[in-house]
């Protein structure tokens, strides 16, 4: 019953240093894409804390599939006092933790092949700041479950 009622989705994981806004066009200028900022971010509670992660969407009517690029870690700083010094720490809060190195996931929905997710990941990886690009089996992932929304 779990495999019937499974979205299909391909998951791609992008390492790189850009900002989620930058990271969104480039992909709209070398994919060919409309990457357009969510309403609203991924929110959970995760181990007792709240995280929101930025989204943003790609809908193709014509070929009936949507994409979504998600940041997949949430950054909260704390701050504390100590022998009247003012102390700032920052708590890093991950969507997918067991992939902690991962900067952003592209979530492709609908059954797309393996050649086409080959393609975009070498597409990818052509962006400058983009350090690498590769394909995730979503079914290795614990936390699978966040990427259902």
């Amino acid at each position: 019953m779990d495999d019937f009622c499974e979205e299909e989705y391909s998951l791609i994981g992008i390492h790189s240093t850009l900002e989620d806004y930058k990271l969104a066009y480039l992909l709209n200028k070398n994919l060919n894409t409309r990457f357009y900022k969510a309403k609203e971010d991924l929110k959970f509670v995760i181990e007792e804390k709240k995280a929101s992660f930025s989204i943003y969407n790609y809908e193709n009517i014509e070929y009936d599939y949507e994409w979504f690029l998600i940041t997949n870690s949430y950054r909260t700083e704390n701050q504390s006092a100590s022998n009247e010094l003012l102390l700032t720490s920052e708590t890093i809060t991950y969507l997918i933790p067991e992939k902690k190195k991962v900067d952003f996931f592209l979530k492709i929905c609908g059954d797309s092949d393996d050649d086409f997710v080959m393609k975009t990941v070498n597409r990818i990886k052509s962006i400058d700041n983009v350090i690498t690009a590769y394909s995730i089996d979503k079914n290795t992932l614990k936390s699978k479950d966040f990427l259902i929304f």
